[in-house]
């Protein structure tokens, strides 16, 4: 079976490119992790963040934004000691002010999905690369799409993070033509 470049042989990789990656998902949940992680991820490999996920839902409730808001710097200490997670100040801080910009837009836009889904007409867009090579880091909507959220209060969601969000969240189909996922993601969307 073939599969995208980027996958390596770890058996958490495998499972992650084949069982989530690309797949739409519109659970308000689901996608606040998402963005929570991507952000986490800035300036690391995602096997960084990959590998450390459950000790991040652990650490942060399970990506609960209404528990995460209420955080303090207690909370904030406690997480800066956990060595199960990224112990980076101002990408746990980031979490928690996601999570005040979460609660504005869906309150504004009646869910996070709702929100997030508008930015691509509430379709997943189907590329067809053939190559790595042809897979951007950054888009004009990944620009866009930055430029706004930030405009609504969210942090670490410079126009890279969001391309590799919406890859990960499925808003974009990027597999490769040649993977064998291509076309089962590709049929989640018709």
């Amino acid at each position: 079976m073939e599969r995208c470049q980027w996958v390596t042989d770890q058996a958490r990789y495998i499972a992650y490119h084949d069982e989530e990656w690309g797949r739409p998902t519109r659970d308000d949940r689901e996608l606040f992790e998402l963005l929570c992680l991507e952000g986490a991820q800035a300036g690391l490999s995602w096997w960084n963040i990959l590998k450390r996920r459950d000790a991040y839902r652990e650490a942060f409730d399970q990506f609960d934004p209404a528990k995460i808001r209420q955080y303090d710097e207690a909370k904030i200490e406690q997480l800066l000691a956990n060595e199960g997670i990224i112990r980076n100040r101002l990408k746990i801080e980031s979490v928690i002010k996601n999570a005040k910009a979460y609660e504005r837009v869906t309150e504004r836009c009646g869910s996070f999905s709702a929100y997030i889904w508008q930015f691509v007409e509430n379709e997943p867009i189907q590329n067809a690369w053939e190559h790595p090579e042809e897979v951007p880091a950054t888009t004009e909507l990944s620009t866009r799409m930055s430029k706004q959220m930030k405009k609504d209060g969210f942090s670490f969601v410079g126009p890279t993070i969001c391309y590799a969000y919406m890859q990960s969240a499925g808003l974009v189909n990027d597999h490769l033509t040649r993977c064998w996922c291509y076309e089962p993601v590709k049929a989640l969307s018709e």
